[in-house]
Parts: C-alpha cells; structure tokens; sequence
C-alpha cells in the first residue's frame, strides 16, 4: 500500500511539475519521494535552483515561507496548514521591535527559525551551520540573537570578545533534554561518541563530542571511524541514521525527543497536495517579502 502511494505520488510530481522538498524530520516513507532532503535553508536554496513551478515542502511553517522568499514566482504550498513551529512562533515583531528600543546599538540576529514577519525587523539570519561564521563577521560587538537562547549560548562562547543579549526562546524539544539523560546514556553506552544540536541547554552540549545542525550530525556520524553513537536532536535522525549506516549502532538520547509539528506532514498529505486537494498556499505580502529578503540577503552575503 505505502509503495502504490508513493508510486502515484511519483506519476503526479512528474505530471504537473512539481519539486517535493523534505526536511530531515520526516518520515523515511516522505523521503523516499522527496527531490531533496536536509536542512530548512539548504532545501530553500535547492528550490531556487530548479525549474519547476510549484514547490511543496514538508516541513513546517517557517521554512515554506523562507522557499516562497527565494522563490516568488514559484508556487509554494506547506504540506500541512497545521505544521508549525513552536520556537519561530514565540516571539513576534512587537515584543522585538520593543527591545530594539531598550539596546539601540545591538544588532538583531535572528535564527532562520523565525517567522517571515518577525525576520522584518531583525539585520541578518542565521542557521545552525552557520552562525558561528556569520555572527564572527558583524561590524558590531553587540548582538542580539533571536529567538533560541540555547544555540545563541553556544556561539556566544564561541565569540567572547563579542557582547551577546539572549531572550529566553528555544525549541520545546530539545530544550526539554536534561543533563542527567546524557550521563544517563554515557553510562548505557560508555564507547559511544555523542553527536549534540546546539538547540540543546548548555548543560548538555558541553558534554558533547560534536556540536552541529542535523545534517552536520548525520555526516559526522556517516564519516566517523566510531561505530557507536548517542544522537542528541531529533529521533528520526536516529532512525535515518540505522538505515544509512546498519554497521553502526546509534541511540536516542531521549525516547521523548520528538517533533510533533514535524510528524503532523504524512504520506497521504504529499498525495493530496499533488492532487491539488490539500496543503495550503504560502503568500506574503510586499512589506513581509522585502523585509524578510533583506534579512536573509544578508546571511547570504556574509556566508
């Protein structure tokens, strides 16, 4: 049944033109069917690229939204109307436009997990992969880094001669690990290497024996001479990572680590977003496209 699903699924995106783009997060069946797979901003600029004219993303809110910046005449539809974000949602362009007003001479830097509205008012974007790099090259001393206090923490270290204000925003999921599991899974695993998402407390990272974005894990778990690893992020990455790599044992740090809005996207919704049926259309504004542009143009020029 999943095989005759993705078949038609394969007939349809030929058919009508269409480029599928899957976040790592999604299931093993979604990948199969997908024209890229990886990180939010990678798939955004893999979407540029192509030459289809309709785009669907199975992922969440924020990164269909990033796509339809770096793709205005493509039509970009979310797999799921309900897939949002809980961190890109917590934070909204009122609260920050009033603490612009209290640290006047910071500049804003916003993780590429914020809504397009919120990147607005903020100077540059960032990804996991590459914040440390951009955050390095700004003119200013001052940062403000949006909305996760946890990777912000983490490059903060990183760049002590910078000056770094954190609001206290983050991602649910990972926020929720605690330190005693990563001892915990030490003491279960004591050979295994542990591969850690900068999206986690600080308690935890600086445990770690690599710090990096999902797709960073994944090819530092694939290249590694280690056979044993616990993977702190998302645990579908863990199931990726058996599949690709069934030499090696990797364990979850947390059996409860785990992106709900991410599982929301099924099979059954990339068929009917091919069909027309289901998915909902991104549209922004002209305020919210070149403000939000601005903002991305920026990560990009800088690395």
């Amino acid at each position: 049944m999943i095989k005759d699903i993705q078949n038609e699924i394969i007939r349809l995106k030929n058919e009508k033109d269409i480029c599928i783009l899957a976040h790592c997060y999604q299931s093993p069946e979604i990948l199969e069917v997908a024209d890229f797979v990886g990180d939010s901003f990678a798939l955004s600029v893999e979407a540029s690229k192509v030459k289809n004219k309709t785009v669907i993303m199975c992922g969440v809110r924020f990164m269909a939204e990033t796509v339809k910046i770096l793709s205005p005449e493509k039509k970009v539809i979310l797999s799921n109307p309900d897939a949002g974000c809980p961190m890109a949602e917590m934070m909204d362009r009122d609260v920050i436009e009033q603490v612009k007003t209290q640290y006047p001479d910071y500049t804003v830097v916003a993780y590429i997990n914020t809504t397009s509205e919120l990147k607005t008012v903020c100077d540059v974007c960032v990804t996991s992969s590459s914040a440390l790099k951009i955050c390095s090259q700004l003119e200013s001393d001052n940062i403000l880094f949006i909305p996760d206090c946890n990777l912000g923490d983490w490059i903060s270290k990183k760049l002590p001669q910078k000056n770094f204000k954190l609001l206290n925003g983050g991602c649910p999921t990972h926020a929720a690990i605690g330190r005693e599991k990563v001892l915990r899974a030490k003491e279960l695993h004591p050979n295994a290497l542990f591969l850690v998402h900068p999206e986690c407390k600080p308690e935890v990272v600086e445990l770690a024996d690599y710090v990096g974005s999902t797709t960073g894990i994944m090819d530092f778990a694939k290249k590694s001479e280690a056979k044993e690893f616990i993977i702190g992020t998302e645990n579908s990455i863990v199931t990726h990572l058996q599949n690709e790599c069934p030499e090696k044992m990797f364990y979850p740090l947390s059996k409860d680590c785990i992106c709900h809005n991410m599982k929301a996207t099924t099979l059954v919704d990339v068929l009917n977003c091919c069909k027309g049926t289901f998915g909902e259309e991104i549209t922004l504004d002209k305020e919210i496209y070149e403000g939000a542009k601005r903002c991305i143009d920026k990560m990009i020029e800088l690395g």
